[in-house]
């Protein structure tokens, strides 16, 4: 796990620039504070922060210069079976000079091409350059739990793992896109790639190749999408066979997740999702694996942690395991630095527990596994069972998710600030318009697999554990286990509540109790009901003259929001003062 960014050049006599490079790669510092490194050949220029990982040597230390090859990669993430990919390239001659699995995804991509990603087992984003040919290959994995940012100017473009990397590099237009908005206020706070809240930034979208030739021509592959196509056989399949696959399925997933030249661990919430991979890490034999939990304190009467769960699995399993307790002062005093994490604004409330859970992990321990990924795979949320009988598919999901509706923001965003059409709505639309997925729950799941959970838990849980140099790996989001899960029919998912064919393949490892309770999250009840001195810092960002200056919400909505917080909240029960006063702290935090 690691940072990286880069700087493409174009025109005759075009040298990148070492001081831009330097730029965002210090902005990245936290992302990697085991190394640095800056390779520049004329007009491309890559630069590199370690977390080390796999092959602690300096053997395999980035950007990774391949002399023989003539290639250059600045790769963040980890490939799990780069062991077995590098046996299969050694049989063909290649001789490497570290053990780490970027050197592997190099030759790769020199023995494969664009055909290489598709062998790649983990999460990944890399950008290659080639001598002879002088391009620039951009890659992102699968489901984008790599983050990939990017910019263009007028012969130039730049890219970082992170969003206010990019815009360290300078020169960029940090307007606010009203599209991006007009999401961001629908979609609970996710805006889809390409775009981002800034006019001038945007991402690369996951699973995709980007091919950046010398000239400047650019050309983009999908080399994975999943599929919600099923046989007549799966379709009568039973559910005890399908509780039977998914099992063997996450056990495989969890088993490629242990590599790694550190201990690993696991972010423990209680939860079926984090209880099951501590259940499979026991199964595996991992000794002394350490858990972590988090709570807050309580608000309005509602409890702010779930250790009850959390300690019960601890227990069961015998793990090591760390119970952190966070008191409201220091939440308080920690929220701007937690936002200053966030690559783009994001509005749900554990936000601040992945923070401070990863802060107080990353004191002993560089790798842990975590349970994001499930509820969308498995069908866990609320709005799914509503889509079974939907006669409007799109109409049902945007009703049933969506934080306001093209009218209601009218009433909430200034004027000039509104996008002309209902673009959240279209957007969904023409997703569930696409072929592939013909049950309104399988289209549901599609878009959140393919889009939500990109960008609101996959993201929230880069930012937040990168924070502090902690690596995180999502067994849930393997893709042999996601092409499973699309096979299955949604009847089978929709039981028991939702995520029923996990949920019962789950009894077969863990214990009943955790099961067969109410759904659990991270609970910040401080920040769901918004009083006191968090009223006060909403307030303050939302009146400040930078606030005034940028126009985004309209007065009225806003002394509305501050008069009775709790009177507006979101289908989701998520705060609306919230959620509108964490974009404008966003970007005050990131000096926008």
């Amino acid at each position: 796990m690691c940072g990286i960014c880069g700087e493409i050049r174009f025109g005759n006599g075009a040298m990148a620039s070492a001081a831009t490079i330097e730029r965002m790669a210090e902005c990245m510092a936290p992302r990697g504070p085991d190394g640095s490194g800056v390779v520049m050949r004329g007009r491309v220029a890559f630069g590199h922060r370690r977390l080390k990982i796999i092959d602690l040597s300096e053997a395999a230390a980035q950007p990774f210069v391949d002399t023989h090859l003539g290639m250059t990669i600045a790769f963040n993430g980890c490939i799990y079976n780069y062991p077995e990919l590098r046996k299969e390239l050694e049989a063909k001659g290649h001789v490497f000079a570290s053990t780490g699995d970027t050197e592997v995804i190099l030759k790769a991509w020199h023995e494969w091409g664009p055909e290489a990603p598709k062998r790649f087992l983990g999460m990944f984003a890399f950008a290659l350059h080639e001598r002879d040919s002088d391009r620039v290959t951009f890659v992102r994995d699968r489901f984008g739990i790599k983050p990939l940012y990017y910019a263009k100017g007028k012969d130039w473009i730049r890219f970082a793992s992170s969003l206010p990397a990019v815009v360290a590099g300078g020169d960029v237009d940090t307007t606010i896109d009203r599209v991006a908005l007009h999401h961001y206020m629908s979609w609970h706070a996710v805006v889809p790639p390409p775009r981002t809240i800034l006019t001038g930034v945007h991402k690369l979208p996951p699973a995709t190749i980007r091919v950046i030739e010398a000239d400047g021509a650019q050309t983009d592959t999908v080399f994975w999408e999943p599929s919600f196509e099923r046989s007549a056989e799966d379709a009568e399949r039973p559910a005890e066979e399908w509780e039977e696959m998914v099992l063997e399925s996450l056990r495989t997933a969890v088993r490629r997740r242990m590599v790694a030249d550190v201990p690993v661990g696991v972010l423990l919430s209680g939860g079926v999702d984090s209880s099951i991979i501590v259940g499979l890490l026991a199964e595996e034999g991992q000794e002394g694996l350490a858990t972590y939990s988090i709570g807050f304190e309580e608000a309005h009467g509602e409890k702010g942690d779930e250790f009850v769960y959390s300690d019960l699995i601890a227990k069961h399993y015998g793990t090591k395991h760390h119970k952190i307790f966070i008191p409201s002062e220091e939440m308080r005093e920690n929220l701007p630095n937690a936002i200053g994490a966030m690559s783009e604004p994001m509005v749900s409330y554990d936000n601040i527990g992945f923070y401070l859970l990863s802060r107080e992990v990353s004191k002993t321990i560089k790798v842990v596994q975590s349970g994001q990924g499930a509820d969308e795979v498995f069908g866990g949320y609320h709005w799914y069972p509503p889509m079974a009988d939907a006669n409007d598919p799109a109409a049902t999901y945007a009703e049933t998710f969506f934080d306001r509706d093209h009218g209601r923001m009218a009433q909430h965003l200034a004027p000039e600030w509104m996008a002309e059409r209902d673009v959240s709505r279209e957007f969904i639309e023409e997703h569930f318009a696409r072929p592939g997925a013909d049950d309104p729950v399988d289209k549901a799941l599609r878009l959140d697999t393919n889009v939500m959970l990109v960008d609101d838990p996959v993201k929230r849980v880069d930012n937040m554990t990168m924070a502090w140099g902690l690596e995180a790996r999502v067994p849930f989001l393997d893709h042999e286990l996601v092409e499973l899960a699309g096979r299955i029919p949604a009847r089978h998912k929709l039981a028991h509540g939702g995520k029923g064919v996990l949920k019962e393949a789950a009894r077969r490892v863990i214990p009943h109790e955790v099961i067969d309770r109410p759904k659990g999250y991270f609970p910040v009840p401080a920040l769901k009901y918004v009083g006191g001195p968090y009223l006060e810092m909403c307030r303050d960002a939302l009146t400040s003259q930078a606030a005034r200056e940028r126009g985004l919400f309209r007065k009225d909505y806003l002394e509305a929001l501050f008069a009775e917080p709790p009177a507006h909240v979101t289908k989701l029960r998520g705060s609306e003062l919230w959620q509108v006063a964490l974009l404008e702290l966003w970007l005050q935090k990131q000096g926008i």
